[in-house]
């Protein structure tokens, strides 16, 4: 593979050579926790124990790799065992990290109150806001600033070379969120960023039954303290989940493609009802970040939030009437799940400067026929 390859020749054939053995198309699961060796200290192809290699883990680091243009991949547990391993390799304590003030609750809670204790500051600023990312970045300690865009859940867009610049300045690591836009709609790496990471259990899986995070980078230095990290600390992905992820990474682009047409048609039926306030995807022409998103995007996602003129008991009535967005956690399945982040995704900053209002509801657009779900969501706003 190479990387004038298009992106869907890569997605499916990145990492994944056939079996030598067997010839089999579709590289076997090794569902081993560890490996025979040929004699004390001699590894047959480099492979000891689970903890630190399996050939089914590295598959999936070579696919991901190669989608977000990046020389080294990282496969984790969960997204946020990815951004945790990837804070304490780059950081130390005394250090500061500039994120968005609508970052993701788990983001939030893992900087300020799990690694808070390690000596890790921040300042939450809104991150479309240049002026205010360059005000609150400190050159002399801030060591990191942290982007999700399309940010998660008010769907804010932040220029990712604006922002590199800034980060560069003052000697940072801009690390940027890719989980809504997937390394499809976007290649923050190609923008200046120096890291992305990924909820690998949302779009890049895509079926909601694999749990994973990443982190992909081109730093040699960066990436071997992150493996280390990695190995030292254990949270690496199992074999099925990474086999589950990997099958799940081939079909990306065309997912991603539904997702997105299914999305832009609900937004803008939402747009046109009285009973909403407010609609947030960047896929609108009226939305604040609608060009840069267009710039930097292929296209804008399958993630809208929207917000409702009778409040907070408008915004649950939704959430809980409809029979095909699933009222659930998560995103990214091919399936529609509703979620009210207030009481969900981000119960934990409310009473903080990240609280989610509480007459928004966040929808994950599913693959199904867009007229199915539009009559789904018109059923439940008759509950209004």
């Amino acid at each position: 593979m190479t990387s004038t390859n298009g992106f869907n020749t890569r997605a499916v054939h990145a990492g994944q050579t056939p079996d030598p053995t067997t010839g089999a198309v579709i590289p076997p699961l090794y569902q081993t926790t560890t490996f025979a060796q040929d004699g004390i200290g001699q590894l047959r192809n480099g492979y000891e124990y689970g903890r630190g290699t399996n050939p089914t883990r590295d598959s999936l680091q070579a696919q991901l790799a190669a989608l977000e243009g990046a020389e080294h991949a990282f496969s984790f547990s969960s997204g946020l065992a990815a951004e945790d391993a990837l804070i304490r390799a780059a950081l130390r304590p005394g250090d500061h990290i500039v994120l968005g003030n609508d970052a993701y609750g788990g983001t939030y809670r893992l900087i300020n109150r799990v690694l808070a204790d390690w000596g890790i500051t921040n300042s939450a600023v809104d991150m479309s806001d240049l002026d205010a990312v360059e005000n609150a970045v400190n050159s002399g300690k801030t060591r990191m600033v942290w982007v999700e865009t399309p940010s998660n859940p008010m769907m804010k867009i932040t220029d990712i070379a604006a922002i590199a610049a800034v980060a560069k300045r003052a000697g940072a690591v801009l690390v940027v969120d890719n989980t809504f836009a997937t390394p499809y709609l976007q290649q923050p790496l190609s923008f200046g960023a120096d890291v992305v990471v990924h909820s690998t259990t949302k779009y890049i899986g895509g079926h909601s039954d694999a749990s994973g995070g990443a982190v992909v980078l081109n730093d040699a230095d960066l990436a071997e303290k992150v493996g280390f990290i990695q190995f030292a600390v254990g949270a690496v992905s199992a074999p099925m989940e990474a086999w589950l992820t990997t099958r799940g990474l081939k079909t990306l682009g065309v997912r991603m493609d539904r997702h997105s047409t299914n999305a832009l048609a609900i937004a803008q039926w939402l747009q046109g009802r009285e009973e909403v306030e407010r609609v947030y995807y960047p896929g609108l022409a009226d939305h604040p970040g609608h060009e840069l998103a267009a710039r930097q995007m292929r296209s804008f996602g399958g993630m809208i939030s929207v917000s409702f003129k009778g409040g907070e008991r408008a915004a649950r009535t939704v959430a809980e009437s409809t029979e095909l967005f699933t009222l659930a956690e998560s995103l990214g399945g091919i399936e529609s799940l509703m979620n009210y982040p207030s009481e969900m995704t981000h119960a934990s900053v409310k009473g903080t400067e990240l609280a989610v209002p509480e007459n928004l509801v966040r929808l994950s657009v599913g693959i199904e026929d867009v007229e199915d779900l539009i009559a789904d969501l018109e059923k439940a706003f008759t509950n209004l």
